[in-house]
C-alpha cells in the first residue's frame, strides 16, 4: 500500500467499518479502515447517497449490469419489486462527483455489490447466484478513468 500514500483513493464505507450495508451492518477490512484512518481513503456508500435509508430491502440487477442500467437496459429491483433505478444511478451520480472535486484515480468497492461490485454481481433473482458484471457505480466509475479493484484484490 505505500505506492498509494501519496493519492487519495475512494473506498465502499462498509468496509470501513460504517453501518450502510441493507442489512443495516458492515463489512469491515481492517487493512482498509487503517487506510481511511491516515486519511489516504475516503469511504462512501452509493446507496445511501441515493437515499435508499439503513437498513433497506436488498436490491439487485435485472436484465444485465451497471454498464446495462446505464444505458437504459437493465434495471435495479428490491426485494419486494420496487424499481430502483433512478435512484442508484443518482447515487452513483453524487459519488462520482466527489471522486471528480478530490482527483480520485482508484477505488477499493465491495465485490459482489449491486452498486460497488467489479466483475461480480448477483444475478437480479434474489437466489444467490453471481454472474460476471459490474455494479453501477464500478460500470460509472470506468467510464470515467477510474481504476476500480474489490477488497479481495486489495
Amino acid at each position: 500500500m505505500d505506492s498509494r500514500q501519496s493519492k487519495r483513493l475512494l473506498v465502499s464505507a462498509c468496509l470501513a467499518g460504517i453501518d450502510c450495508t441493507f442489512r443495516g451492518k458492515n463489512n469491515l477490512n481492517n487493512k482498509i479502515l487503517e487506510l481511511v484512518k491516515t486519511g489516504i481513503c475516503i469511504a462512501l456508500c452509493p446507496e445511501v447517497f441515493a437515499s435508499l435509508g439503513v437498513p433497506r430491502e436488498n436490491i439487485e440487477l435485472s436484465g444485465g449490469d451497471g454498464n446495462d442500467l446505464l444505458d437504459g437496459k437493465a434495471i435495479a429491483v428490491s426485494s419486494s419489486g420496487r424499481d430502483v433505478t433512478k435512484s442508484l444511478i443518482a447515487g452513483a451520480g453524487k459519488v462520482l462527483e466527489v471522486v471528480k472535486k478530490y482527483g480520485i484515480k482508484e477505488a477499493i468497492l465491495k465485490s459482489n455489490s449491486p452498486t460497488c461490485g467489479a466483475g461480480r454481481i448477483y444475478d437480479g433473482t434474489f437466489s444467490g447466484i453471481l454472474k460476471d458484471g459490474d455494479g453501477v457505480l464500478t460500470a460509472l466509475l470506468k467510464r470515467n478513468g477510474i481504476k476500480v479493484i474489490t477488497e479481495k484484490e486489495a
